[in-house]
């Protein structure tokens, strides 16, 4: 993509090593160029999303999507969600849930939060790649707050 303004910097916030390692590899099979940035639970990503000792976000803040795990330890993937909602200044950045949990309790939570997408995560890397670029087309057309 040459117009990098339409470029969104994404969250992944996940704790386990091997879905992360998928999510990067499904980037660059699906040639996503989008800076990805990665907080191991909730806790992380919302001092990354802060920014902390007064030092400002390490992302930027336009066009920002966060792709959230929702069982990690320290700070789950609700209890993030409900910080993130209730925080002025972060509330309206978009959030798509990316999981393991299919079960109806999670699925309600999170779009109670508001979420803009849940999606459990597929067993077959072909099946995560084509997610994550269909995902990257979706948000490389979307208006996005600046």
């Amino acid at each position: 993509m040459s117009d990098n303004s339409k470029l969104v910097n994404i969250l992944l916030v996940e704790d386990d090593e091997v879905d992360i390692m998928n999510v990067k590899r499904a980037f660059k099979k699906g040639n996503i160029s989008n800076p990805l940035y990665v907080a191991n639970n909730g806790l992380e990503a919302l001092e990354m999303l802060r920014g902390v000792n007064g030092q400002p976000s390490i992302i930027p803040l336009e066009r920002r999507l966060i792709l959230l795990d929702l069982n990690m330890p320290k700070m789950g993937g609700i209890e993030f969600l409900q910080q993130l909602r209730d925080d002025t200044g972060l509330k309206s950045t978009p959030v798509v849930v990316l999981t393991t949990s299919n079960e109806d309790k999670d699925l309600v939570g999170a779009y109670n939060f508001n979420v803009s997408g849940y999606l459990v995560k597929p067993v077959s890397f072909s099946n995560f790649v084509e997610i994550m670029s269909t995902l990257n087309k979706y948000w490389s057309i979307s208006e996005m707050p600046q």
